[in-house]
């Protein structure tokens, strides 16, 4: 059993013999992790370790996988009635006075949607968090709506959920799956998972591996077409529900799920950038999102975690409700913005900027939009040591962080030749190296865990539209989008995402303190307020930079043009380059 510390028990019930395992305080509320096919319990070890500091965390092995016997015959020996019997005798033996939190994967969702949704679990449950998984008569419905009536789109959500679904086809046919799985198939299945899903290698999956996946190809057979065929009409959730879907499953498309609402009254949609085997890939998120919704739906009067609601409203809260997002230049502009957008949507904030007043301010006001939590932290991006300082401190104290938003910049403008190298010097420390600086370390961190993450460094339209009054400017922000665009190509394989944010004209005060080579301080300041009445007069808000960044951390875009003007200079700049050569020599008109 590789969960060190675990107690284990057996409980026998509808004629085989389950292995039931324990971790944590067996006085706290329990949380029953519910595996998948082919696993075993194990594939929850990652997760249950996490949840046992708060939890009294039970695992077992569904009936003919791990250590737990099979049934004979097979035939009718896995029917989701027998399952449920066993989830009952499971949760008798080790919580028979207090409802229990489930959470499935895969099919351990699949038949946790039956225990919620079944007459004869009512009250014993407490909350349900199912990934990767549907209900089989929900998604018995989903299809007989389709076919009933047909659009283009309905019939493109069918054909993609039955390109997906080719695995299920080939667990119907009789003797071969089991073949496969007791030769090469159970063999390199551990190299598939570490080469397609990007599953650590070590414990996972089991040396009863070949054996479970064959025994488990009666979960498919005993069920799907059953179940898909003949619906049932009232499987309506009787506890609350915490879907959530990884964007990037091989196996079951997002919109399966579109009609979830009608089915459960009371749920909550979590999105995690990752693949099918999320509890081995992302358990830290997933111990995370499963504590607060088990501690936000714990009975009153019971003795646990302190409950909260989930966090975040908005079109992004299912993605981002809870990570961890730090943000630089956070104090003012597209920065503040930007921590603000998050916070609505329910991350934890560190607000990183240089004036300490205005990044405290920024996560002050970060928590009254809708952070769980917010810090700030007065820290100068060009200075390494000080960047050093802050990923520990945040690393020790908040944890790693999930987004990083490489914003601080500076503004510098003047021709080459009156710039001078102290100017230079100025504008790359901080509109480069803060940005390399933040790639380097924090980057580092989340490569480190494991566990994917997204980097966005905000570069600007003047990195693909040359201009003779921006020299170092341009050349610093031209270098942060090749920066990035390497990073995308190095991190890929560590499921960390890059984007580069191209703003343009936008309306924040980094106008007020541009400074202009060449000039004397009269000259400057008239200059700095004629440049700020022109953004002004553009008026194109930051909050829609910031919108832009949460929907590039979504979409997992390489480089974002955000206005029209940096829209139409980056198409410029590959359809004909020649034009913004020559529009670079027209001088501003200053």
């Amino acid at each position: 059993m590789n969960l060190p510390g675990a107690r284990e028990r057996r409980v026998r019930t509808g004629g085989v013999e389950l292995c039931v395992a324990e971790l944590g305080d067996a006085e706290r509320p329990t949380v029953v992790l519910v595996h998948g096919y082919p696993d075993s319990k194990e594939v929850w070890s990652e997760v249950a370790v996490r949840l046992a500091e708060e939890w009294h965390v039970v695992l077992y092995d569904v009936r003919g996988h791990g250590r737990s016997t099979a049934p004979k015959p097979l035939r009718g020996g896995f029917t989701l009635e027998k399952l449920t019997d066993d989830f009952l005798a499971v949760i008798d033996a080790v919580s028979p006075d207090r409802p229990v939190h489930v959470v499935g994967h895969d099919w351990g969702s699949v038949q946790s949607w039956e225990f919620v949704t079944v007459g004869r679990t009512e009250g014993r449950i407490a909350s349900f968090t199912s990934m990767s998984g549907p209900s089989l008569d929900h998604f018995g419905h989903w299809i007989k709506r389709r076919m009933t009536r047909p659009t283009p789109r309905r019939v493109g959500q069918l054909l993609g959920q039955g390109a997906k679904s080719w695995y299920v086809y080939m667990l119907h046919t009789p003797v071969l799956p089991e073949l496969a799985w007791r030769g090469p198939l159970g063999r390199r299945w551990p190299g598939i998972l570490q080469r397609l899903e990007k599953v650590p290698a070590g414990d996972y999956p089991t040396a009863s591996l070949p054996d479970d996946a064959a025994h488990g190809a009666w979960l498919y057979r005993d069920n799907v077409r059953a179940r898909l065929g003949r619906p049932r009409p009232d499987a309506y959730a009787h506890a609350p529900v915490q879907l959530i879907t990884p964007t990037g499953d091989s196996f079951l498309s997002e919109r399966l799920y579109d009609d979830l609402e009608q089915w459960v009254p009371r749920l909550v949609r979590r999105s995690l950038p990752a693949k099918h085997w999320v509890p081995r890939t992302r358990p830290d998120r997933l111990a995370a999102w499963i504590d607060d919704f088990a501690a936000a739906n714990e009975a009153d009067g019971q003795e646990g975690p302190t409950a909260q609601q989930p966090a975040g409203k908005g079109p992004y809260a299912e993605r981002f409700g809870g990570q961890l997002v730090l943000v630089t230049g956070a104090a003012s502009g597209i920065g503040r913005a930007t921590a603000f957008a998050f916070a609505e949507a329910g991350a934890q904030v560190v607000a990183v900027d240089r004036d300490a007043e205005g990044a405290a301010r920024t996560a002050e006001l970060a928590r009254l939009i809708g952070a769980p939590a917010a810090w700030g932290e007065a820290v100068d991006v060009s200075d390494e040591a000080a960047m050093e300082k802050l990923a520990d401190k945040v690393a020790t104290e908040y944890g790693t962080v999930d987004v990083l938003v490489n914003n601080a910049g500076i503004g510098l403008s003047g021709s080459f030749l009156e710039t001078t190298s102290e100017e230079w010097k100025q504008v790359l420390d901080v509109n480069l190296w803060g940005v390399i600086h933040g790639c380097r370390i924090f980057g580092r961190q989340m490569a480190d865990r494991g566990q994917g993450g997204h980097i966005v460094n905000t570069a600007s339209a003047a990195a693909f539209q040359p201009s003779r009054a921006l020299p170092a400017y341009s050349t610093s922000k031209a270098a942060v989008l090749m920066l990035s665009e390497c990073l995308r190509a190095e991190l890929a394989e560590k499921s960390i995402g890059v984007s580069a944010i191209c703003p343009g004209i936008v309306n924040t005060n980094i106008t007020a303190t541009t400074r202009f080579a060449g000039t004397d301080a009269a000259e400057e300041q008239r200059l700095r307020k004629r440049t700020t009445r022109l953004y002004g007069r553009r008026n194109y808000p930051p909050e829609k930079v910031a919108d832009a960044i949460l929907e590039a951390v979504v979409r997992n875009r390489a480089v974002v043009p955000v206005t029209p003007e940096a829209r139409g200079a980056r198409l410029l700049s590959r359809l004909s380059p020649g034009a913004l050569r020559r529009l670079a020599r027209v001088k501003p008109p200053l």
